[in-house]
């Protein structure tokens, strides 16, 4: 089925420039939303995804009130949502294979909405900028082009991709909207910032940065954080990025060196040093089971041991 936009169809563009063109209210849409100051979600009622992976629930998880995540220059945030069941997926993709991840999107929305006839399935793209080389661009176009080849039909209702969250700072083009937040209770999309990306920052980057590709982080059945094994090899060469300065460090493990957040550079340090603490990934996998990770009282996520192998 196609796209569609105040229940028109979204013909195939070839440029972003094309799709604006035509439907000329995701342009304005776009600027009401790169206007809205970015809300500050309390960790205690969130879900953090990372670059490579989502996240699905509905509003009647108890655990979690809103999905987000953020740090997204040229990568794309996505966001799929039932208007009738509620449920919502996130998804931060950077390109790497969208083809084969926006199904998983839509597949994670489709089986928590089961047999729920009323109601629609609304998109919202956020992320990209004006960028040099044009990796935003093309992954606009992917997106776009990939969510037009499934069963469902689709609704796009926020599209403050590339040139439209774009904006020119000292000469330097960079993204408006950084991240975003849905209210897995009301429906709600905007832009936001998280103080905490947890549980298991690390463990999490290491995963994206030695290829890991996108993965499922939350079973909301059981309303957990499940990091699945993971495996990389050891590699000691990486050391030499922890003595590099900012400057090389942006310059050759960013694809937008110009663009990052102010956090950057410390955040790749970190998962560098991660990686190096812990050469291979075996022993956070014991028996190659899952990170599980549970909401507490106090509104973090624990630790809590993995189910006893089958017999």
């Amino acid at each position: 089925m196609p796209l569609f936009s105040q229940n028109r169809k979204i013909d195939r563009v070839s440029t972003t420039a094309e799709l604006f063109s035509k439907h000329s209210h995701l342009q304005e849409n776009a600027r009401v939303f790169r206007s809205e100051k970015p809300a500050t979600i309390d960790p205690k009622c969130l879900l953090y995804v990372q670059q490579r992976e989502f996240a699905a629930t509905t509003p009647l998880d108890k655990s979690v009130t809103f999905i987000g995540s953020a740090d997204a220059t040229t990568c794309h945030l996505v966001l799929l949502r039932h208007t009738g069941s509620g449920a919502a997926c996130l998804a931060h993709c950077d390109g790497s294979r969208t083809w084969s991840e926006v199904p998983l999107i839509v597949k994670a929305v489709t089986s928590l909405t089961g047999a729920v006839k009323d109601g629609r399935f609304e998109l919202h793209l956020v992320g990209g900028f004006d960028d040099e080389s044009q990796t935003s661009h093309k992954l606009s176009l992917n997106l776009l082009a990939a969510f037009q080849k499934q069963q469902e039909e689709i609704h796009l209702e926020t599209c403050c991709i590339t040139e439209m969250n774009d904006e020119v700072v000292e000469g330097v083009h960079r993204p408006v909207v950084y991240g975003i937040g849905v209210n897995v209770k009301t429906g709600e999309v905007f832009p936001a910032s998280f103080p905490t990306r947890g549980p298991a920052e690390d463990l999490r980057s290491a995963r994206t940065f030695t290829g890991g590709q996108m993965a499922e982080i939350y079973d909301s059945s059981k309303e957990q954080v499940e990091i699945g094994s993971c495996k990389w090899s050891p590699n000691k060469d990486i050391a030499f990025w922890l003595a590099q300065d900012d400057d090389t460090i942006l310059q050759y493990l960013s694809t937008s060196p110009m663009a990052e957040p102010p956090h950057f550079v410390q955040h790749i340090k970190s998962t560098i040093q991660f990686l190096l603490d812990h050469p291979t990934a075996d022993s956070l996998f014991p028996g190659g089971q899952p990170q599980i990770f549970k909401r507490t009282a106090q509104g973090g996520w624990d630790r809590t041991p993995p189910p006893p192998p089958q017999q």
